[in-house]
């Protein structure tokens, strides 16, 4: 059976439960979360075979993200590195309705990811690699390993997901989007919000910004447009899906949890209809939980989740 193969750094995650800056706080809790290891989740969640390849610390943290991922069904292929402290994400809520991640990656395991952590890279023809553009700015060598991993991935008839997941605290947009224009070119499937599409390209109209990321490469390219949804150029075809409307607890996560939606129904072959749906669904629960893949839905909650009824009989 096919599968998907994510790629990245994943962290601790400290988590503050009230309101206000982190000097403010006087209780937190503790979670993983990262964009690679959040997609892998939302897929397994989704009953899709999927692998995740990192690199973690010797340490309590690493042990965590290691135990969170396997105990969501991901297959966990982590390179222990002795020599640095798995990275810490502190989330906060300063006010109401804003949310504040501080990252504490330099110098981390997962910065210091490079190409041999690819020496068990389990991709053939058929499967997907997923991978984000977070991991190109953490450091030369991750950048060098996901350009690498792309590579392997279309030698070997697998195709390429990418989402573009731009971090402004990691590098300067001049840079970036070199970085992120190198691997669009090659890869299948592109994921960008509507403001890192504008990045990219000198458009507007979300339509437009779609055609563009289209014309650069992928087959697929899909623009999300937060509460408007997202529009999508799919082999040619333009498609718009419309949001679910939700009340939002935590919006860090929704995208990955678009992809993880999306790469899902992809991997079944199932139409750009249905795709685009099931990545609205998925990114609209990851909001409803305050944690970066903790809301994920499930496969089995799907239909319920379309059909708008609340209440399982």
């Amino acid at each position: 059976m096919s599968r998907v193969v994510t790629f990245g750094e994943s962290m601790g995650l400290v988590l503050g439960d009230g309101v206000g800056g982190w000097e403010h706080q006087s209780q937190a809790r503790v979670a993983t979360g990262g964009a690679e290891g959040n997609t892998a989740i939302g897929l397994a969640r989704l009953g899709v075979p999927v692998t995740w390849l990192g690199r973690v610390g010797d340490d309590a943290l690493g042990r965590r993200v290691v135990g969170d991922l396997r105990s969501e069904g991901v297959d966990v292929r982590a390179r222990i590195d002795a020599g640095a402290p798995t990275g810490l994400m502190l989330k906060s809520t300063p006010r109401a309705g804003a949310t504040t991640v501080d990252y504490y990656r330099r110098g981390s395991a997962g910065s210091r990811l490079d190409a041999a952590d690819l020496d068990d890279l389990p991709l053939a023809a058929g499967d997907i690699l997923h991978v984000t553009g977070v991991t190109l700015a953490l450091s030369d060598s991750a950048r060098d390993a996901v350009l690498v991993a792309v590579e392997r991935a279309r030698e070997v008839g697998a195709l390429v997901s990418f989402a573009v997941n731009h971090r402004s605290r990691l590098w300067g947009s001049t840079e970036a989007v070199a970085a992120y224009a190198h691997v669009i070119a090659r890869a299948d499937i592109v994921f960008a919000s509507d403001d890192e599409a504008r990045m990219l390209h000198a458009h507007t109209a979300p339509d437009d910004l779609a055609r563009a990321l289209a014309a650069a490469g992928p087959t697929e390219a899909i623009v999300t447009l937060g509460g408007d949804g997202a529009v999508a150029l799919i082999d040619g075809e333009l498609h718009r899906v419309a949001a679910v409307p939700i009340t939002p607890v935590d919006t860090v996560g929704a995208g990955d949890a678009f992809a993880a939606g999306y790469v899902a129904e992809r991997l079944a072959d199932s139409d750009a209809v249905t795709r685009l749906r099931t990545a609205t669904l998925a990114g609209a629960y990851a909001c409803l939980h305050p944690g970066d893949w903790q809301g994920g839905i499930r496969r089995s909650e799907l239909d319920r989740a379309a059909s708008g009824d609340p209440v399982t009989r």
